[in-house]
């Protein structure tokens, strides 16, 4: 019927509502946050990035009285359709393992989140099997729980996109959504952080594409290995990237249309994750390339959103570094890291953890009646 609004564009009006009550963080908080820096008996802006991140979240929250003591990891899991061109080493039946076992807390990033503190939420957005803990499983409703597989499943898995667009626009716009809907719930249960993660075979595939759609650099620029691919599957690897590019011819002044043609729904969900930090003012830790794509996404979006964002580190895949030059902002450990699943942000967190209690409890100029530096 004339006049109606498709599924789409709802969609997208309610993104755009969402992302027109994005402001500027507190800049009183941060100035303030970083005063209480300087006091403190030690050289000035010694703690380098530690300082400038502490402040950045008191910028976030609204409060010098900075506190992570609740944080999450949401690692957004999807399948790629691409992997049918031989990209990769493995097939999508190693997504929803690695998936399952999230839950039950035997992956990498589990037993660092632990010894970290850090509840982990993995969320099926996408994959295209299912495993034996998701049969007869319904979305959940109210409050998110960890060590769950939360059911958000836009589609199982994406199309390849060396033969068409990886998803529709709608789909896109629902993947975003889920991340969105999920770092709001987040933000009501009282989180004061949350760390972007992902898990899906041929992911690294995906955001090579997007980044190399994203900053106009050839595909060989941005491909690397991902998970030990050979130097034939390399050269795979960027001949599919590069047929599809020149076939598809993604937007790049679309951010959306660049999701759409060559993305995947982990790097939507995280976009989504990105912009929900910024919507419901909470501090987002960029993991590795994977979610660094899916930063950059977000901004094109909503450039705001910048502000609400720390990198952790820089990976170790070849466009790591160009991603996070993109987006101005510089990570805080190299550490040759290119696992994913939120790894880096895990480790990040444990090193703004030293830099709060730094923050909190040392003594200041005036306890040791000790003149202040000075800025020269």
């Amino acid at each position: 019927m004339d006049g109606e609004m498709t599924m789409e564009g709802k969609l997208a009006a309610r993104l755009d509502e969402l992302l027109r009550s994005v402001g500027p963080v507190n800049e009183d908080a941060a100035r303030d946050t970083q005063e209480r820096w300087d006091s403190l008996a030690k050289p000035l802006k010694s703690l380098g990035l530690l300082e400038n991140n502490v402040a950045k979240i008191a910028g976030i929250s609204g409060s010098s009285r900075v506190n992570l003591k609740k944080r999450a990891l949401v690692a957004m899991c999807a399948d790629n359709g691409v992997i049918e061109e031989g990209v990769t080493q493995t097939g999508s039946e190693v997504t929803a393992i690695v998936a399952e076992n999230m839950a039950v807390g035997s992956t990498t990033v589990t037993v660092m989140a632990e010894a970290a503190g850090t509840d982990v939420f993995p969320v099926d957005i996408g994959m295209a099997t299912e495993g034996s803990l998701l049969e007869g499983v319904p979305k959940e409703e109210g409050e998110l729980l960890p060590r769950t597989l939360l059911q958000r499943k836009v589609r199982r898995g994406t199309r390849n996109f060396a033969k068409g667009p990886a998803m529709t626009r709608e789909e896109a716009l629902r993947a975003v959504l889920v991340g969105i809907e999920i770092a709001g719930c987040l933000k009501a249960q009282g989180y004061d952080i949350l760390a972007t993660g992902e898990m899906g075979i041929g992911n690294t595939t995906t955001s090579s594409a997007v980044a190399a759609a994203l900053l106009s650099q050839p595909a060989e620029r941005m491909t690397g290995k991902g998970a030990g691919l050979s130097d034939e599957g390399l050269q795979r690897k960027i001949y599919v990237i590069k047929e599809a590019l020149g076939n598809l011819m993604p937007d790049r002044e679309d951010p959306m249309d660049i999701l759409v043609k060559v993305g995947g729904y982990d790097i939507a969900g995280m976009t989504g994750l990105f912009l929900g930090g910024a919507i419901y003012r909470i501090p987002v830790l960029i993991d590795g390339f994977i979610s660094s794509v899916a930063a950059l996404l977000a901004v094109k979006l909503k450039p705001l959103t910048r502000d609400y964002m720390i990198a952790s580190h820089v990976s170790k895949e070849p466009a790591g570094q160009l991603i996070l030059d993109e987006l101005g902002l510089k990570p805080m450990l190299c550490c040759e890291m290119c696992l994913g699943e939120g790894t880096g942000a895990i480790a990040a967190l444990s090193v703004l953890d030293m830099g709060l209690t730094v923050y909190h409890r040392m003594a200041t100029f005036d306890d040791m009646n000790v003149e202040q530096y000075q800025p020269l």
